[in-house]
């Protein structure tokens, strides 16, 4: 059986897949690997520890006799770059991007180059500190001039684990175009601040995401993408109907593969960013870290109510509690006038929980609240745009009660839970179809629920 290995590195959970000709998952592995330390301390991604677990998956793989292993593509969280010597050899941590910036070099970088607002609206990056990836790169060459002279390549992640392979080392378009401050999107080309911090030679060619590196025995592999572009994939593979995936985890993430005006910088301030496809088309994206907040709520309700942690489980949409707790809160069900402050915090956290006669009644209510902060999330990429669907998927597709009041919520839209297994490892087996597998792709690759309004 001929298959596509597909690493699915997260922050998380590490895996590992083979699909086969029609896409679908004959052979699986995760792990949870331990984190390290950098040298402040801060914990991160330990990528010797990563680099070994991938090796030895390949082995694995290669020692199975039922499969022919003929393609291998990368699909990784963002905004990590791995920092390379001309003989290949990793030169620092892989930082987190979730660790302090330094305020005065960021001040002085922004000052530097025109200020936020204007270098925000260019490179379609809210300032997001070590999340704008283009600033580590910035900060280890402020901070440790003589190891930045060492470096030959700045990768990240993704080309990082491709390069492994090959030993050939490119940039990719999802990985530079996402929140990175380096990509110009206005002029579709990096920006000039690179140059004259004389970075641009340590970035190295752009590789298309549907290219491969054809090795000797005939294995192709792609250059890796940055997961959250892959996971679009097989949704504008399936959809050529304008829509909306709202992709829903820890941060909820609305994107618009059909929206490509710029972005304002009073959108960026909201949370809008851009994403890059891989066929270097913008995705205008706006995330709400609404997944985030419904673990703390149900953490305070179980404790509130003395009920397991998991009781929302249990809870289904109900038409009456909805409308009951409408007309307690004198709540307008779709307000005309955009008011984006709610998106700066969960309504819920302010609400006393007396008030509440039960777990069901108080859980509706709090996803009345993210639902709320969701329809004005959402409408930052759909306003103004053709879309005729939103396909939910993730955690919240599988809530009776976020999918109804969503659908309730955008009446003019046609609001599906889609479920897909492995949306980023698919994506990214998909985007090197036409090198390693001779069959057609089939449009049945999704499982979608409509909902009615």
């Amino acid at each position: 059986m001929n298959v596509v290995a597909i690493f699915d590195i997260g922050k998380t959970n590490k895996k590992v897949f083979l699909f086969d000709e029609n896409y679908k998952i004959v052979w699986e592995k995760s792990v949870n690997l331990d984190e390290t330390v950098d040298e402040d301390g801060f914990p991160c991604e330990d990528i010797e520890v990563l680099k070994n677990w991938i090796f030895e998956r390949l082995s694995e793989i290669k020692n199975k006799t039922d499969y022919v292993l003929k393609a291998i593509n990368f699909s990784t969280y963002g905004a990590s770059f791995v920092y390379i010597d001309e003989k290949g050899k990793v030169l620092t941590p892989l930082y987190n991007y979730l660790k302090e910036y330094p305020e005065e070099l960021k001040n002085d970088f922004y000052n530097k180059y025109k200020g936020q607002e204007a270098f925000a609206v260019k490179t379609a990056s809210p300032v997001l500190g070590s999340l704008n990836s283009g600033m580590q790169i910035y900060r280890l060459k402020e901070e440790k001039p003589e190891l930045f002279n060492q470096v030959k390549y700045c990768l990240h992640l993704p080309q990082y684990l491709s390069f492994l392979l090959t030993n050939e080392a490119f940039s990719d378009i999802t990985s530079i175009g996402c929140h990175t401050n380096l990509w110009n999107f206005k002029k579709m080309k990096y920006h000039k601040w690179l140059k004259k911090e004389n970075i641009s030679a340590k970035i190295p060619p752009l590789h298309y995401g549907k290219d491969i590196i054809k090795q000797q025995d005939g294995l192709a592999i792609g250059v890796g993408l940055h997961d959250s572009s892959s996971a679009i994939i097989p949704y504008t593979i399936n959809f050529t109907e304008p829509f909306v995936l709202l992709s829903t985890g820890t941060w909820s993430i609305s994107l618009n593969p059909f929206n490509n005006k710029q972005l304002t910088f009073d959108e960026l301030q909201h949370d809008c960013l851009c994403y890059m496809q891989y066929t270097e088309k913008p995705v205008k994206a706006a995330r709400l870290f609404s997944g985030n907040e419904h673990e703390i709520q149900t953490k305070r309700l179980a404790e509130y109510f003395n009920v397991p942690v998991d009781t929302y489980k249990e809870v289904y949409f109900d038409k009456k509690i909805v409308s009951n707790l409408r007309a307690l809160n004198f709540q307008i069900i779709y307000p005309k006038k955009y008011d984006f402050d709610i998106l700066k915090e969960c309504p819920f956290q302010k609400r006393d929980l007396n008030n509440f006669k039960s777990y069901e009644i108080a859980y509706h209510q709090l996803m009345l609240d993210i639902v709320e902060q969701q329809f004005f999330s959402t409408n930052l990429v759909v306003h103004n745009s053709p879309v005729k669907k939103i396909f939910v998927d993730g955690g919240f597709s599988k809530n009776s009660i976020f999918m109804n009041l969503l659908a309730e919520a955008f009446p003019d839209i046609e609001v599906y839970a889609a479920s897909m297994a492995q949306a980023s490892a698919l994506g990214a087996a998909l985007a090197i179809h036409q090198n390693w597998n001779p069959k057609p792709i089939q449009n049945d690759l999704i499982d979608l629920k409509f909902y009615k309004h």
